[in-house]
């Protein structure tokens, strides 16, 4: 037997917010297809807000925007990650309606 591929459609978008010429808030959404479902899952990934403007709301803003779209988009269900040693942003995905449901295991390169 041989291992086949073939390509999938998927698209992303990347939602920001510029200070004086800067980006100082962003956030990624991926629209990502399967066989397994007939509606796409969104993976929102790289959500960052500028440490001296945390605290006022761009990154609920931000990621409510994410979810907004994703829904938009068709998304069955969106999911993200954040690393073992984050507790407030894990803090900040669960009031935003996220709830833990696993690990992330990861290779990089």
């Amino acid at each position: 037997m041989d291992i086949q591929s073939k390509a999938i459609k998927n698209v992303g978008t990347k939602f920001y917010i510029k200070k004086n010429g800067q980006e100082v808030a962003r956030a990624y959404l991926y629209v990502l297809h399967n066989d397994l479902h007939k509606e796409p899952f969104g993976l929102m990934e790289d959500v960052f807000v500028d440490e001296v403007l945390r605290g006022l709301g761009l990154g609920s803003d931000m990621v409510r925007m994410v979810i907004k779209e994703a829904k938009e988009k068709g998304c069955y269900k969106l999911i993200c990650t954040s690393r073992n040693e984050k507790p407030k942003v894990h803090e900040f995905y669960r009031k935003l309606g996220f709830r833990e449901q696993g690990k992330e295991f990861r290779i990089d390169f």
